[in-house]
């Protein structure tokens, strides 16, 4: 049973990260049902594409991630793409992580030390960066307890501002659109609004990375693995709903891109600035966990040096953070819709391969789903 318990822990609490932060701005943006639809939606894509994954890390031997996979069945041209998806993936991944914690710090310590937002980003990438530099075996259980302590100052929050949430928040929609890419707010029609949701939403719910992992956990439990999923899946999903319930019923169309800034405003008292010091921490834990990830791709997987590894994997996003790209939604709607498309296209491509793969007609609906997104976000992008 224990084995069961960490298996979906470790899924469920790896796909809970910083998408969750930009969940009300978008309802803000599209509406409650548009998003719920969207979720309704892309939850059974998602669901399908990591059963097929969890169908190929059983056939396949153990010890093999994404790129490991692609070459078994698609050959190196597989395994070039699934390293070059999963490196974007990463960078844009640390890029969000920097806007929004460095966000967060900015709100917790500017009002005390005075400061601009650039001054805390480098220092939340500073600290970061150091202990990716000389690498942390703890820093696991440190994700797991502070994403714990969040929802218990969530559920504070919930208790503390209950006669502030208000339902017809849900269904305001704003006369905005999300502006170019890395830029600031911008006025102009809701209707380009409708697709916002798709990359965000798959950003939020995606967790193929950990199935390898969550399998190697069940032992002699593997068979499983494929009932595991859904559930792993299902409950980030329900926390989803219920935050963006609390934040967007709270503050309404002052929702801010992170979240938890804007509650603030309204709020503006000790809960919420113990929400903001465990969102730092969360976000925090993930940009190591991540950074060191990376580091190890380019360590062991291209053979580039250690150290070299590592001004990559740190600098690369912070260089991209002051070259204006700081929009956090924009950065990951892009990853969402581009990079983990990719992904997903590689899977499923890859479960094709498989004999007497029961799903198999599913296959191009599927992909064809994820080539409209990655083509919607390029045009959008490149505009």
């Amino acid at each position: 049973m224990r084995k069961i318990v960490y298996a979906i822990s470790t899924l469920s609490g790896t796909i809970i990260g910083v998408g969750l932060f930009s969940l009300p701005y978008v309802t803000s943006k599209v509406g409650f049902w548009i998003m719920l639809g969207y979720f309704a939606i892309l939850s059974i894509v998602v669901i399908v594409v990591h059963l097929f994954f969890g169908e190929l890390a059983l056939r396949t031997p153990d010890f093999k991630r994404l790129p490991g996979f692609a070459k078994v069945y698609l050959g190196n041209w597989g395994e070039k793409i699934a390293l070059v998806s999963t490196i974007l993936g990463l960078f844009g991944a640390l890029l969000a992580y920097l806007i929004v914690g460095g966000e967060f710090t900015t709100y917790l310590l500017s009002p005390v030390l005075g400061g601009s937002n650039y001054l805390y980003v480098l220092l939340y990438f500073a600290l970061g960066s150091i202990i990716i530099f000389f690498g942390i075996k703890a820093i696991g259980k440190v994700e797991f307890w502070g994403l714990i302590g969040f929802f218990v100052i969530l559920i504070l929050i919930f208790f503390r501002a209950k006669g502030l949430i208000r339902i017809e928040n849900l269904f305001l929609i704003e006369n905005w659109k999300l502006p170019p890419p890395w830029r600031g707010p911008a006025v102009a029609g809701k209707i380009e609004n409708l697709f916002l949701p798709y990359g965000v939403i798959l950003f939020s719910l995606w967790g193929a990375s950990l199935i390898p992992e969550a399998e190697e956990m069940l032992g002699d439990k593997k068979i499983l693995l494929k009932k595991l999923i859904p559930i792993a899946i299902l409950i980030p999903l329900f926390i989803y709903l219920f935050f963006i319930y609390l934040i967007l019923g709270i503050t309404g169309i002052q929702t801010t891109e992170s979240a938890l800034t804007g509650l603030k405003n309204v709020l503006g008292d000790g809960i919420v600035t113990l929400g903001l010091l465990f969102g730092i921490l969360t976000t925090f834990t993930s940009f190591i966990t991540l950074g060191l990830t990376l580091k190890k791709v380019f360590w062991y997987d291209l053979k580039i040096p250690r150290n070299l590894a590592w001004l990559i994997a740190c600098f690369t996003p912070l260089i991209l953070y002051f070259l204006g790209m700081q929009s956090f939604i924009a950065v990951i709607s892009f990853v969402g819709s581009v990079m983990i498309g990719v992904e997903g296209i590689l899977i499923l491509l890859m479960y094709r391969r498989l004999e007497a793969a029961q799903w198999r007609f599913l296959v191009y609906p599927l992909i064809l789903i994820f080539l409209l997104g990655i083509f919607y976000e390029i045009i959008y992008f490149a505009r």
